[in-house]
């Protein structure tokens, strides 16, 4: 968790009030309930705090002895991603993760293709070949809703939340121009999730509220309550499309803000996956393990990237 009693203690200092300090430079309310409550701002927002202030960073703002692994492992990937650094583990988190998810639920374009788009903001189109244009959007809209997915990463789980990966996936795409396909918000026609049956339009407001308040009260969710909601969302399946990958940016945020390493899912485990969400009520080890493999992979990557700093 990080701190900001310096910041606290210095505007005790200098006789500046929460409300004349948030003014002074030019931060909204919310933000100023975040560095009261030890949440995360982005490093912008400490740049300006400490020019109007006229300290250090370090100053102001601490990790609490508490801070483990992987919320290390969040503060890096924030830290990049303010940076915008290329080659890191923000850069390899945002390829792996985007290329996976889009994969298994058909897209076309290779782990190149995907890299490409990241890093240039174009794609190289090998001869006679032809790219789904919806393939190209929703890469470049997977890449947004990790970033959101960092970012809120520490904020309770909601239906905001929610609704929003949903519409900065989809935005844009050819579903999007369709009248009944509803973009950030649940689905009016029914659908099915490979051959198993999900809630009814009318009823899925109800049903994510009824799982939303049975996950908010486990006081410290681990891996297998999150591999549990997941499962529980696909079997909603809350939207017309995009559920699949909706689902598991949610459980890389609730990672994230549970101190749990996250978990992709790759081709060569997509099958064990599809099974496991099927035979959950049979068996949930299917599911279990299948995400545990992902987490076993994403941790290799992230020690990759985090050894050479402990």
């Amino acid at each position: 968790m990080i701190r900001y009693d310096g910041l606290f203690e210095l505007l005790k200092a200098k006789g500046l009030s929460k409300t004349a300090f948030a003014r002074k430079v030019g931060i909204s309310s919310r933000t100023l309930a975040k560095l009261s409550n030890g949440g995360y701002v982005a490093m912008k927002v400490i740049e300006d705090i400490c020019r109007v202030l006229n300290c250090k960073p370090g100053d102001i703002l601490s990790m609490s002895a508490e801070t483990s692994a992987v919320s290390k492992l969040l503060s890096v990937l924030r830290e990049e991603k303010d940076m915008k650094l290329k080659g890191g583990l923000y850069h390899q988190t945002q390829i792996e993760m985007t290329y996976n998810s889009n994969h298994i639920e058909g897209s076309r374009l290779t782990k190149d293709q995907t890299r490409y788009i990241f890093e240039t903001n174009t794609i190289g189109l090998e001869e006679d070949k032809t790219i789904n244009v919806d393939d190209i959007i929703e890469t470049a809209n997977h890449f947004r809703c990790i970033d959101y997915a960092i970012d809120t990463a520490t904020d309770p789980l909601t239906e905001e939340i929610i609704k929003e990966f949903h519409r900065l996936l989809k935005s844009n795409t050819s579903d999007s121009r369709k009248d009944w396909f509803a973009v950030g918000d649940y689905k009016k026609k029914p659908n099915i999730a490979g051959d198993m049956p999900t809630t009814p339009p009318a009823k899925v407001a109800d049903a994510i509220r009824r799982l939303l308040a049975n996950y908010e009260r486990i006081p410290a969710p681990v891996i297998d309550d999150i591999i549990a909601f997941h499962k529980e969302f696909e079997e909603i399946h809350p939207f017309q499309d995009g559920n699949g990958r909706v689902g598991r940016l949610i459980a890389f945020k609730e990672c994230l803000r549970f101190n749990v390493t996250p978990f992709i899912i790759s081709e060569e485990i997509k099958l064990f996956y599809y099974r496991g969400l099927k035979e959950w009520d049979k068996e949930r080890g299917y599911l279990l393990d299948t995400c545990k493999t992902g987490q076993d992979k994403y941790q290799a990557i992230v020690d990759y990237f985090l050894k050479e700093t402990d």
